[in-house]
């Protein structure tokens, strides 16, 4: 049994990827993209505040060196 010859051009890869990006593309909703990027900032500026707080505690309970 002799298998089909693949075509390597071009044109199906793009027409692939382009198929492909399409049809996840018109899956993704607005409302799924703000609130992405809302929860993002969120999270970074928690972050952010718990590593300052943090910073704070521990450099607050370093104790000066003993001569």
């Amino acid at each position: 049994m002799k298998l089909p010859e693949t075509n390597h051009d071009g044109q199906v890869y793009a027409g692939t990827c382009g198929g492909m990006f399409l049809s996840i593309f018109s899956n993704v909703f607005v409302e799924d993209l703000v609130r992405t990027v809302i929860l993002a900032v969120v999270g970074a500026v928690v972050s952010f505040g718990v590593s300052l707080v943090l910073k704070s505690l521990i450099k607050g309970k370093r104790r000066p060196p003993t001569p």
